[in-house]
Parts: structure tokens; C-alpha cells; sequence
């Protein structure tokens, strides 16, 4: 008799703990992945800098261009025509000395229509002096007259008061020299008081025109004073530079004809980024080498205006000027920026800190076959040193060179 065969079942338990299994397996592999990326680079197209404890020289290179200490331009006073050059672009001048002869005609006759006009006004105060005086007289010779006729009316009366009263002469005869005594007295009044007025009027009119013929005098000098401007001479002593004129050209009122030069002091001016404008400020010094000598400059002035992400600054030169330069030269300065005698750590400075902003860098290995990145702290930076603040130590070897080909790499294999 057959007997059937039972199947041989699973314990119910194995699947959920093997599917469990696979999930911790699969787990513990992910954790355990490597997700770094690796970059495999040629050792010859890299530069190395080994980070070191040194004085750091906190400052900034400047290009600055050498400037005449002051300056003084030429302009044209008055407008005109050039008539002569009496000096050449570039000559040493002497204050006062003539350098260029204009022609105005227009400002010629405007001259000479001021001189009449000025001698009209002083005929016509000529004459009004001449009528008031005049005048003045003839009221003199009135009063006289009225004196005169007075004294005889006043003799008369007083005879005619001691007649009247015995009757030898007749009372109209009295009563009219009574009266024509009255009416010259009464005309001496008015006399009087038309000459105490015709003196003030005179007064008046005599300084009103003597100040009309003065101010027509001053317009006079100054319309002189400007044909005398057609003559353009040194203001000061220098080299005359940028002299721009030529014979038979016109120039315009204000138009700028040159300028003249100190020549025994020169100034450098350069121009900075805006990113130092916290950080240069007026007395500080510079360094130059020049023939192989080193001056020193103080910075003299700072502009108020930034253009273009830059702004000016002047600096004059201490003690000791270069002999040999001239106006437009240019200089490589060193602006120093803070205490030069400070220690601390450093590293070169390179393209690499455009790349990682100071924020990283790889730092190979003592062997140096691998370049592991690390974060840092930079600081203060000059044009060939860096300042670190954290994240490297002396000793340290770094790739200063561009990490533009690798910048998203977290390690590099030197290949040798």
C-alpha cells in the first residue's frame, strides 16, 4: 500500500529574516561606499608652495605715473586770433615772459567806443559845471542888486518917516517907498532861498556825474586791461608743456592753451581698487627702487570720487626726489599698508585663490603622490603672500597653481 509523501515546508519565520538580511547587507554596503572623486593629474603642470612662518609685508603694488607737484594752466583771457609764438612747447619760461600775441579786432573798437564815450561824459560834466556855475552867479548878481535897492528903499523910508510927519511930502509918496521896501525884501527871501536849493541840486548833479565818469573810467581800464589779456604772458615760472597754438588759429575766450610745471617737485598718482578704500588712508608710505636706489613717498591725498572700481590718490615724494624722471613717467610703488614686521604664517599666493575664493586648497601628502582637499582660513594678502589664519600648518605643501581642471575633485593623484 502506497503512502503518500508529505512535503518538507519552511519555518514561516526564514523569508522576513532573510529579506531583513538583505536590507542591513545593503545597507552596511552603501554606508560603507567611497563617494570621493578622484583626479589624476600631471605633476609637471602644477607649482608647490610649502606654507612657512616669515615677516608678512602687508602692503599693495601701484602703478603710479609722475605729475608736476603744481601746476598752473594757460588760458586764454580774452578770444582772439594768434598772431605770434614767442616761446616753443617744452621751453623753460620766466614769470611775466610773453608766449603768445592774439588779435581782437572786436575788442580793439569796443575799446576805443568806451574812450569816447567816457570823453563825452566828461564835456558833459564840463558843461554842466560851466551853466551851474552860471547860474550860481547870476543869482549872486540878483542879490546884489536886491541889496542895493534895499539900502537905498531903507535910507529913503527913514527920510520920508521924518518928513512925513511935518507934511513936506505926501502920504502915497511914503506909502510907496513903504511898499517897494516890502516887495525887494520879500524878493531877497525868495532869492535866497532859490539860491540855497540851486545849491543843492548842484551838489547832487556834480556827484552824480563825477561818480558816472568814474565808473565809465573803470569800465574803460578794464576793457584796456583786456586788450592788454591779447597779450598772453607766464603767470609763474616752469616748463611750459601741452602748448597747443599755432599762428593764424583761433582761440576762444577760457580756451586752454597749456599749462607750466614745477619742475623742481614732482608728485605720483595712481589709481586703487575700491576693495582697499578702508585701508589706505592719507600718511601712509610707499617704497620705490629706481636706478637702484629706494625712496620713500607719503600719501599726500585721497579723491573723493570712485570710477571704474578705482579711485586716485597723490603721493609726494620725502627727503630725497629722483633726479632723472619726467612728467608722464611711470613708477612700480609699494604701498605699505600696515606693520611690516609682523609675523605670521604664509603661503605664495597663486591663481589657486581665485578658484576656491581662500575658502580650500589641496595640500599633498608628505610622499607627495596624493593631494587631499582642506578647508582654510586666509587672511591679509599681498601679490606674493598670503596670510593663513587656520587650516595649515608650517610645513605644508600646497597647489598654488589653477584648480579650474579639478575644482570639483576631492582628491588628486600626482602622476610623476
Amino acid at each position: 500500500m502506497d503512502r503518500p509523501i508529505q512535503g518538507q515546508t519552511l519555518p514561516r519565520w526564514l523569508v522576513p529574516a532573510l529579506v531583513v538580511a538583505a536590507l542591513v547587507a545593503a545597507g552596511v554596503w552603501f554606508a560603507t561606499r567611497d563617494y570621493s572623486t578622484s583626479f589624476t593629474l600631471d605633476g609637471q603642470r602644477i607649482r608647490t608652495d610649502t606654507v612657512t612662518t616669515g615677516t608678512y609685508e602687508d602692503y599693495i603694488p601701484l602703478r603710479a605715473i609722475v605729475e608736476p607737484g603744481r601746476s598752473v594752466f594757460l588760458d586764454a583771457i580774452e578770444g582772439g586770433r594768434v598772431e605770434r609764438l614767442l616761446v616753443e612747447e617744452g621751453a623753460t619760461v620766466a614769470a611775466g615772459q610773453p608766449l603768445v600775441e592774439l588779435s581782437n579786432t572786436t575788442l580793439q573798437l569796443d575799446v576805443i567806443a568806451r574812450e569816447a564815450e567816457v570823453s563825452e561824459q566828461l564835456n558833459n560834466l564840463r558843461n554842466t559845471e560851466l551853466a551851474i556855475e552860471q547860474n550860481r552867479l547870476s543869482l549872486k548878481g540878483d542879490l546884489v542888486e536886491i541889496d542895493y535897492q534895499m539900502t537905498r528903499l531903507g535910507r529913503l523910508v527913514k527920510r520920508y518917516t521924518e518928513l512925513e510927519g511935518k507934511e513936506f511930502i505926501s502920504r502915497n509918496e511914503y506909502e510907496n517907498a513903504l511898499d517897494e521896501l516890502e516887495y525887494w525884501s520879500k524878493r531877497r527871501e525868495i532869492t535866497l532861498a532859490s539860491q540855497a536849493q540851486d545849491e543843492r541840486i548842484r551838489v547832487a548833479q556834480m556827484q552824480q556825474l563825477q561818480a558816472s565818469v568814474s565808473q565809465l573810467e573803470q569800465n574803460l581800464t578794464l576793457a584796456r586791461a583786456n586788450l592788454e589779456n591779447l597779450l598772453i604772458v607766464a603767470p609763474r615760472s616752469g616748463l611750459l608743456s601741452s602748448f597747443d597754438a599755432e599762428i593764424g588759429e583761433s582761440k576762444a575766450r577760457g580756451e586752454r592753451l597749456g599749462q607750466i610745471d614745477d619742475v623742481d617737485h614732482f608728485k605720483a598718482s595712481a589709481l586703487v581698487n575700491e576693495f582697499y578704500l578702508n585701508r589706505v588712508s592719507v600718511g601712509q608710505r610707499a617704497r620705490l627702487e629706481l636706478d637702484g636706489k629706494a625712496y620713500t613717498l607719503e600719501l599726500s591725498k585721497i579723491y573723493p570720487e570712485v570710477s571704474g572700481a578705482q579711485f586716485e590718490v597723490d603721493l609726494r615724494f620725502l627727503d630725497d626726489t629722483p633726479g632723472n624722471i619726467r612728467r608722464g613717467q611711470t613708477l612700480q610703488l609699494r604701498l605699505m599698508l600696515g606693520d611690516t614686521e609682523e609675523q605670521a604664517t604664509l603661503v605664495s599666493n597663486g591663481a589657486f585663490l581665485i578658484d576656491t575664493g581662500g575658502a580650500w586648497v589641496f595640500v599633498l601628502s608628505p610622499d607627495r603622490s596624493v593631494a587631499t582637499r582642506r578647508d582654510v582660513q586666509l587672511g591679509r594678502r599681498n601679490p606674493n603672500q598670503i596670510e593663513v589664519v587656520s587650516g595649515l600648518l608650517p610645513g605644508d605643501v600646497v597647489i598654488t597653481s589653477s584648480y579650474s581642471s579639478f575644482i570639483n575633485v576631492d582628491r588628486l593623484f600626482i602622476d610623476r
